[in-house]
């Protein structure tokens, strides 16, 4: 942890110091959950990559796309 860092932390503990002892209580539960759950974010998270995956070839999956796009445009008149 680096000088920054460690002025960020005891910045927010000062503020968290004038707490009652039931909202500390209730904040390290929170703060406990989010450090469970942080970890299976990221694993959603780098699930959420990846290659392309289809028995389709490239040149059929573009041409699938190009003909499925449609065209509306309509010109307004000024």
């Amino acid at each position: 942890m680096d000088a920054v860092d460690k002025k960020i932390l005891n910045n927010i503990f000062s503020l968290l110091d004038r707490l009652n002892l039931q909202m500390k209580l209730s904040l390290i539960d929170l703060l406990s959950e989010s450090v469970k759950t942080r970890s299976s974010s990221k694993s959603k998270m780098k699930a959420a990559f990846g290659a392309w995956e289809s028995d389709e070839s490239a040149e059929d999956l573009i041409e699938t796309i190009r003909t499925s796009r449609n065209t509306n445009r309509q010109i307004e008149q000024f």
